[in-house]
């Protein structure tokens, strides 16, 4: 069974840097591409940024570029999303997910081709 858990969030100042973990159990890191999304309330899921198989190259949306850093630790089946130079803008739902690396031709937005998802981690800052 696959399983992926964010943690990591919470109530920060801001200026403030965290680091947000996805810990991933039953998942083949080896053909999965592990992304983060996220939400604000009533609004869609948006990405913020990909990590492609191997670690070679990542993508990161508009929003995401400069603060935003993905990574992955493959022996620790764990992706991270470092947020830096936190703003209240960022207060939202963080979620991690898994799509297969063959679907790396296609945008990183299409949730649909995102088969495992984890359930958030909530991240709110103040000002």
């Amino acid at each position: 069974q696959v399983q992926l858990v964010e943690s990591g969030g919470g109530s920060v100042q801001a200026g403030s840097t965290l680091r947000l973990s996805c810990a991933t159990t039953g998942l083949s890191e080896v053909s999965n591409c592990m992304a983060w999304f996220r939400q604000f309330p009533g609004k869609e899921r948006e990405v913020l940024a990909v990590i492609y198989a191997g670690r070679r190259s990542t993508y990161y949306a508009e929003s995401a570029k400069g603060r935003f850093t993905i990574s992955q630790d493959q022996a620790r089946q764990t992706a991270y999303l470092r947020i830096s130079s936190l703003k209240p803008e960022d207060t939202a739902t963080y979620y991690c997910a898994a799509r297969p690396c063959l679907y790396s031709y296609r945008p990183p937005n299409l949730k649909d081709d995102y088969r495992y998802w984890g359930q958030g981690t909530q991240v709110t800052v103040s000002s």
